[in-house]
Order: structure tokens, then sequence, then C-alpha cells
């Protein structure tokens, strides 16, 4: 199945159902009054994740969705029924955006998390409420309300724990099929991952992490130079940055460096808080070079980076440190899900934040 990460749909809630304009109609009372009833209320949609859904493909085909109407109302005061409310699948990490406002309505992050997203009209009054003592005989009843419509953007953000990051053929499909039982493409030529790949990497009993591989990135992908930068929103999520460089390049004239640095351009083009996310450096393909030569490159690139955090050197395709860059990565997650997370203020305090 292709991957499939944005999509388009229109989404009609249901409309509230008409109020009954009826008399009550019994032997030996002639004067019963009004008794019609309200009509009932519209659906309600809903975005509900699903897990076992990985991309976004089905909205391809089916891009228009509508709730049920509310029925009218009846005599007796009897109210119409209420329409059932509509949930969609979408997978998990999905991000639902109003095209017309450009409002983020929210996000799918749980298997069973239901996000409203268009609600559906109230039901119209019968004439039963409009009966008064200067009005016995109320003939008005209302039509009910339409229900919401809207045009939404869907797009699909992978939750993963680490990203992959760098340029083409620099090793991230190879590091994640060593360290987890994901299988992506991988060849001697750029651009073999076409699409995020998802892994999990487990480094022991309930120890285990989500990596996820993008396409890579090239100088100028920001102005759309390579597959763009359209794949990066799948890093956003992610708490920790793996920059991979190869310090053995095909090309004897390319400048890891300068390569390096242009993949930080492109980062900070397109978002500066992804730029700012948690970065290490792994210098991959140490098994291409004799191991002085390959210590003596790793210390000239990590100079002239001036590189101030973790760095560690590895061998994707000959598992040579692999092992303990995944411990480490698993030890900082931990630590990052221990840290306290900042709370949003509450009411109270909004209020106090208010007056004056």
């Amino acid at each position: 199945m292709k991957f499939v990460d944005e999509a388009q749909i229109r989404i009609q809630a249901g409309h509230g159902g008409r109020g009954a304009a009826s008399f009550r109609r019994e032997k030996f009372i002639p004067f019963g009054g009004p008794d019609g009833g309200d009509g009932g209320k519209g659906a309600d949609v809903y975005l509900v994740g699903t897990s076992g859904i990985n991309t976004l493909a089905d909205f391809r085909y089916h891009r228009s969705f509508k709730g049920q109407n509310g029925t009218p109302g009846a005599g007796q005061e009897r109210t119409g029924a209420g329409g059932k409310d509509l949930d969609i699948p979408v997978p998990i990490g999905t991000v639902v955006i109003d095209i017309d406002t450009g409002e983020q309505l929210g996000d799918v992050l749980q298997p069973g998390d239901r996000l409203l997203v268009a609600k559906g009209g109230k039901g119209g009054w019968g004439n039963v409420r409009f009966k008064s003592s200067t009005n016995r005989t109320p003939r008005k009843a209302m039509p009910g309300l339409p229900g919401e419509q809207r045009e939404l953007r869907l797009e699909l953000r992978v939750l993963a724990d680490v990203g992959l990051l760098g340029l083409p053929n620099a090793g991230k499909s190879t590091l994640i099929r060593s360290v987890s039982a994901a299988k992506p493409k991988v060849a001697d030529y750029p651009f073999t991952t076409l699409y995020p790949n998802l892994g999990v990497v487990s480094v022991g009993i309930h120890r285990s992490f989500v990596m996820a591989d993008i396409p890579g990135l090239i100088e100028g992908a920001a102005e759309g130079a390579g597959l763009g930068i359209r794949f990066l929103k799948h890093l956003q999520r992610t708490r920790i940055l793996l920059h991979l460089v190869d310090i053995a390049p095909p090309d004897p004239q390319a400048d890891p460096v300068r390569d390096a640095r242009s993949i930080v351009r492109e980062l900070k083009k397109f978002s500066p808080d992804l730029a700012a996310k948690e970065r290490w450096l792994v210098l991959n393909k140490v098994d291409l070079l004799a191991p002085e030569e390959a210590e003596r490159r790793c210390k000239d690139i990590v100079r002239r980076l001036r590189w101030k955090g973790p760095v560690y050197r590895i061998s994707g395709l000959a598992h040579r440190g692999t092992e303990a860059l995944c411990q480490a990565l698993m030890n900082r997650l931990e630590d990052i899900r221990r840290e306290p997370q900042e709370q949003p203020p509450s009411q109270d305090e909004v209020r106090r934040s208010l007056q004056w």
C-alpha cells in the first residue's frame, strides 16, 4: 500500500429534526391543546484513533462523510430520534486542521481517542413549547438547526521516540534494520527510502523505544530539492534526533562537515522548534576505513563541527557500536520520561492573570 501522510476530507454533521405542530384530539376533550414534540438532534462526527491503520490512503477514495439527521417530532409530545454519531477511524498520530480557519482542532494520540470535529444540529421545538396563557393554540414549530460542515486537512505524524536525520545513503535504513525488526529497502543509490519507516528497538525486558527513519535530506530541500521537507513533520513528536554522517562518502569531493551543516540549515528553515530538539551525532560506516584513519576522520569531523553533544561511532552494517548507542538512547529516554512535565495553568490561575 502506498504511504499517504496527508488527506483532505469534507464532513457534514447531521441536521436537527423539525418540531411538530399538532394538537391533542381525544373523545370528550375538545380542546386538548398543543402536543407537538421536538425534533431529534443531528449526529455528531468524531475521528477515532484506530490501531492497525498506518496511512491515510483510505481517504484518497472516500473523502465525504455525513452524519445522520434527527427525525421530526410527533404528536403526544414525542421527541424525534437523534441521529447516531458517526465515528471515522484514523491512524494514531493524526493531526486535524480546519482548512478554512487554519485552526488545529486537535490530534489523535492513543487508540480509542475520540475527537469531535463537527457538532450535530439541535432539533427544532414543537408547538407545545410555545403555549402560554395568551396563546393557547400555537401553530408554530421550529425547523431543526443545521449541523456543522467543515473541510479538514488530516496530517499523519508518526509517533516515535527517536528520529533519524541525514543525507541520502548516510545509512539510516541500514541502522534501523540492524537494531529493530523493520525491513526498509536498502540499496547503493540515493533516495532508496521513499516514505517513513518505524522500528521497535528492544534493549531488554520491558525496555524498548520506537525509531523513525525518514527519506534523506539534501541541500535545498526547503525549496523542494530531492523529496523536499514534507516528511520532516514526522520527526516533530520525537524526543531525540540522531544525525547520521557518512565518514567515508563514495564521492571523494564530498565534505561530510559541509553536508552536515546543510542538513541543519534545512532543519532550521522547516521549524526552529525541531532544530532545537536534542540531537546526537552518529558517525557511521567506520568499518569502511582502517581503524587509525577512521579515528582521525571522526575527530576531524567533531572538531570542525564544534560539536558539544553526544557522539557515537558505529557501523550499522557490521553492527559495531549499535548496541551501546541503543543502550544510551534507552537510558536517556527513561530520564526524559521521569522529568516533570510542565503543567498547563489552571482555570483559576488564568482568571487571576486576567484581573487588572
